[in-house]
């Protein structure tokens, strides 16, 4: 069985899990009492590199990283992801952490509230605007949704350096194809149901929560609406409802399974106004035929009412193979599969709130 890193960013601190063989072992909180939005594990080049975005109430938000698996933390002298004085905004906190594809060694974006993207080239020491977007004529328009106005996701094409996608809330997706040089909103067949009907599919304006890549066709991604679940067979140009199924067509998670084309993971929401497990059933779904089918996966997940919401960061996958998929709750509680979701076992209870789940192998 493949040694395996666990990074779990919690409201309180960042906790790491190291699998060897069949068991777990854990330490931290690191960054003690700060929120940790955003996590990554860059395993591109010779060692693995984590990224932390941490948020302390006292010093504010900032981006550590680590080379030697969280055994010893690095943080720049000036702030790595700072908004130019010309913008007249400040940071209130990095949402995202996401090392580029193959395509683009390197390279490390940062997405911000309030609704920014940034983009580093030294792996995550340094961040610059990323102007284009910031400047988007749509931008006035854009609203705050629950959490703030951010930039939560960002995709990038394994083969296409100039090729990535964003989220936004409450903006919607947006793409460029010119390296960020220009970006266009791509949410065309994407409901948004707040809106007063006969204007629910504007051009921008949806609540999307996440979205994830195929890992056969980088084109086919993934999208977790605020009630809606989506295909796109065209990198986001149009987008297909494959919500039938699901008890529930809210959310806030989606995951691809990182080998298997037409494979991906959602954890269903009861309600935008009941915002627990759908059915009080702490179940995870998996489709293997993008989108067409849903089965619930519980074998080893509590089967009494839950009550364990799960962000839109907190369910992962590693790159095992058989994949390792992973959740974590605002319980406090962390769950895994080492057998593609088809089995779970719970590796912690009683953790601060999570936030987001990154897990990857080393």
């Amino acid at each position: 069985m493949s040694d395996v890193l666990l990074a779990a960013g919690t409201r309180k601190g960042l906790f790491l899990g190291r699998r060897k063989g069949g068991g777990w072992e854990f330490d931290g909180p690191h960054f003690n009492a700060q929120a940790v939005y955003s996590v990554a594990i860059d395993t591109r080049g010779g060692s693995p590199r984590l990224l932390v975005g941490g948020d302390s109430s006292h010093w504010g938000p900032s981006v550590f990283w680590s080379d030697d698996l969280g055994a010893s933390w690095q943080e720049p002298a000036e702030p790595a992801v700072k908004y130019p004085q010309d913008t007249g905004t400040s940071l209130e906190r990095v949402w995202q952490l996401h090392p580029a594809g193959p395509a683009a060694p390197g390279v490390v974006y940062a997405g911000t509230e309030p609704g920014g993207l940034f983009r580093s080239e030294d792996r995550g020491e340094s961040f610059e605007l990323v102007r284009p977007l910031w400047e988007h004529p749509t931008r006035e328009q854009w609203v705050p949704g629950g959490g703030g106005l951010a930039v939560h996701t960002v995709v990038t094409h394994p083969r296409d350096a100039a090729a990535v996608t964003v989220a936004v809330s409450t903006a919607g997706v947006f793409r460029t194809l010119d390296g960020g040089e220009s970006w266009a909103p791509s949410n065309s067949g994407v409901q948004a149901v707040f809106l007063p009907e006969g204007s629910q599919y504007p051009e921008f304006g949806q609540c999307v929560h996440k979205v994830s890549q195929d890992a056969a066709n980088p084109d086919r991604l993934y999208l977790q609406n605020h009630w809606g679940v989506y295909r796109s067979d065209d990198a986001g140009a149009k987008w297909t409802d494959i919500g039938a199924g699901l008890p529930s067509t809210f959310g806030f998670a989606v995951a691809a399974h990182p080998h298997r084309g037409d494979s991906a993971y959602v954890f269903p929401i009861e309600a935008d106004s009941d915002r627990v497990p759908a059915g009080r059933r702490c179940r995870v779904y998996r489709t293997a035929d993008a989108g067409g089918s849903w089965e619930a996966l519980s074998a080893g997940l509590p089967a009494e009412d839950h009550y364990g919401t799960v962000l839109r960061d907190a369910l992962c996958v590693d790159d095992a193979d058989p994949a390792g998929v992973y959740f974590g709750n605002r319980n406090g509680e962390l769950f895994a599969s080492a057998d593609d979701g088809d089995s779970w076992r719970q590796l912690a209870a009683h953790l601060p709130d999570v936030l987001c789940v990154r897990a990857a192998v080393i």
